[in-house]
């Protein structure tokens, strides 16, 4: 029930940020203090195969939670796919983590996206993996370095694609 509540919250949130006029997606990185581990996360992708967190230690990840009704997420979307094709022949992974929302809801919103998104989307149905990674609203952000620590958060939509963000997501490997 609570994780309904949660969603119910995100959704009322993201109705009047619509209302008011959207703010501009920043470049700016929180830095974690004190530098955390990396919770666990186990979820399907789109093809329904489990993605586990762990089988990516040793590379630098980059976890988005978002949802498609989201404006900020929405905005945000293509610069996780640039710069997951900047970055990708470099050990960073992207990995996208729809909360609460179906496959067909997810594809129809990804058909619009240019350039279309080609890194894993995982889907929490349920938002259960919001309470463990600390996610207080969408679009949320962490950037994992290759030594499994959360170095850096981001809270509201970003330009992941701007040279201070790939810059500081590879100098993490």
């Amino acid at each position: 029930m609570q994780n309904k509540l949660v969603i119910l919250l995100l959704f009322w949130t993201s109705i009047v940020c619509q209302a008011e006029g959207l703010p501009p997606l920043t470049h700016k990185l929180t830095a974690i203090k004190p530098i955390l581990p990396a919770p666990s996360l186990q979820l399907k992708d789109s093809d329904g195969d489990i993605v586990d967190i762990k089988d990516l230690k040793g590379k630098v990840i980059v976890v988005n939670f978002w949802a498609t009704w989201c404006p900020p997420c929405r905005r945000e979307m293509a610069s996780l796919e640039r710069l997951h094709l900047a970055t990708q022949a470099k050990d960073v992974v992207i990995l996208a983590v729809n909360i609460g929302e179906d496959l067909d809801t997810v594809f129809s919103f990804m058909g619009q996206i240019e350039p279309a998104p080609t890194f894993p989307i995982l889907f929490d149905s349920d938002a259960v993996s919001m309470d463990k990674w600390q996610v207080k609203g969408l679009p949320t952000s962490y950037i994992i370095d290759s030594n499994w620590q959360i170095i850096y958060r981001a809270v509201g939509g970003r330009e992941f694609d701007h040279p201070d963000i790939i810059n500081k997501v590879l100098s993490l490997r």
